[in-house]
């Protein structure tokens, strides 16, 4: 049975009624345990951990174990939810994104090891699209399109590596393109939501604080799980489709 992922990690979108009636599973890949909520045809895996129990910082997060989970277990269309800061004046705090392009300059996980495997990476265009057509399907504004900037964590960006990055990107973050890559290099489709949580460091008078940044992906979090819950219900209408084909 094929299956869709949700994979998020600081928007506490567990609280949602769609994780609800989920098991929670710990399951042992290679030498790490990864936490994650299942039913038949649906996967959640919360990147960071959970928040009862260890919190895996950007830069240590097992994204290579997450994505042989996920393919272990058949899944075959990945959705990223992430908490994002802006680049852009036009794009304020509580906004929105589908984006359709990402970047990353420095070196990221990989499932390729012994063997010539160079994958030309990009967006899932129908999953961005099922995203689009069910943010306007349960009435939430989501901006179609955008640029995310991938840098390493922990820290945050200084004002120079913002003003460098704001030539070229709309949103900068610290997950997003290990992760498109990865499910791209496992024959996933992949596609994101991105909630933007705070401006950048430099766009805007804001001072950066992390207790506002996560009381904004809360704020975020419910819009979200509504057009996740939509997203996951139209897939189980096309998988019962496909097998009565």
């Amino acid at each position: 049975m094929e299956k869709l992922a949700i994979v998020s990690g600081t928007l506490p979108l567990a609280e949602q009624d769609l994780f609800a009636k989920l098991e929670r599973r710990r399951v042992a890949v290679d030498s790490w345990e990864i936490e994650i909520l299942v039913a038949d045809d649906f996967v959640f895996l919360p990147r960071h951990g959970f928040t009862d129990s260890v919190f895996a910082p950007p830069h240590l997060i097992n994204h290579l174990g997450h994505f042989h989970l996920l393919f272990r277990m058949g899944v075959t269309q990945v959705i990223g939810v992430y908490s994002t800061g802006s680049l852009r004046d036009f794009l304020p705090p509580g906004t929105l994104v589908v984006p359709d392009d990402f970047i990353c300059l420095y070196p990221m996980p990989t499932s390729v090891s012994d063997r010539p495997h160079h994958i030309t990476p990009a967006l899932d265009k129908g999953l961005r699209q099922d995203l689009i057509r069910a943010a306007e399907d349960v009435e939430i504004s989501v901006r179609d399109g955008g640029v995310y900037w991938q840098t390493a964590g922990p820290r945050l960006e200084t004002k120079s590596e913002i003003r460098m990055m704001a030539g070229v990107a709309d949103l900068v973050g610290m997950t997003m393109a290990s992760e498109a890559v990865l499910a791209e290099e496992f024959g996933m489709a992949f596609a994101a939501v991105c909630s933007i949580d705070n401006y950048a460091h430099g766009i805007g008078n804001e001072i950066l604080e992390d207790a506002a940044i996560r009381s904004r992906a809360r704020q975020s979090a419910a819009g979200i799980g509504r057009l996740i819950t939509l997203c996951l219900e139209r897939f189980r209408v096309r998988m019962r489709q496909a097998d009565k084909a």
